[in-house]
């Protein structure tokens, strides 16, 4: 098994302000750069702006604080766990 250890960790975030796009830093509550957002958007069966990204280690628990760049401003951002609406599947 050559499992190596993973250095990204792909998370699922609630945000405030305008939806953060692929493409946006991800900050730690500190100010200091820990990952970078892939996607993005508003959900209209949540209400709230959704985004997916990858952040280094010790960030990938939800209810971690953290925040955005949109714009060249800063935004808060919470980490959640994903799928953010959950599956309703029939299962027999």
């Amino acid at each position: 098994n050559d499992a190596k250890p993973r250095h990204k960790y792909r998370v699922g975030m609630f945000t405030k302000g305008p939806p953060a796009r692929e493409g946006a830093k991800i900050l730690s509550a500190d100010g200091q750069e820990v990952g970078v957002v892939t996607s993005g958007s508003m959900s209209p069966c949540l209400g709230r702006n959704i985004s997916i990204g990858y952040v280094g280690k010790g960030f990938q628990k939800a209810g971690t604080p953290l925040q955005v760049v949109v714009r060249n401003k800063t935004h808060t951002a919470e980490v959640t766990k994903m799928p953010f609406v959950p599956t309703k599947y029939y299962k027999p």
